[in-house]
């Protein structure tokens, strides 16, 4: 097995400056480094334990088997600050049958978000 040291997602967005906003202005994603300049620009967003790409430029949207997984400590706290920045969301928060609160909304391009609580007592807050 390869040693990962780190991993980020990577993103080819059709127009970058209209994804940048959306991850860095709308939802509000702290940068965690920026590179480059022009078409060649660009912006590291953190994203938990990981990262978020968002540079360079396709002319295709990413495949919609592409989806983004957050996980937030409040889904409910996070629908209403991303309704106030006038994100649109496609659902609001939901307890699914799995016991994991989801939200889900999309960037620009139409990647599906998941924003996720996990409630105190499921299992994936446990470690055996």
């Amino acid at each position: 097995m390869v040693h990962v040291l780190s991993s980020r997602t990577l993103l080819r967005p059709t127009d970058p400056e209209r994804s940048r906003a959306f991850y860095g202005e709308q939802l509000g994603l702290a940068v965690y480094r920026e590179f480059g300049t022009g078409p060649e620009r660009g912006t590291v967003y953190f994203l938990g334990g990981g990262y978020l790409e968002v540079a360079g430029r396709s002319d295709e949207p990413p495949s919609p088997a592409v989806k983004l997984w957050l996980q937030v400590a409040d889904a409910t706290a996070a629908y209403e600050e991303l309704t106030a920045r006038g994100v649109e969301i496609v659902r609001p928060p939901v307890k699914e049958p799995w016991g994991l609160i989801e939200m889900w909304l999309t960037d620009p391009d139409g990647t599906e978000i998941a924003v996720v609580e996990v409630p105190a007592d499921h299992p994936l807050r446990y470690r055996p």
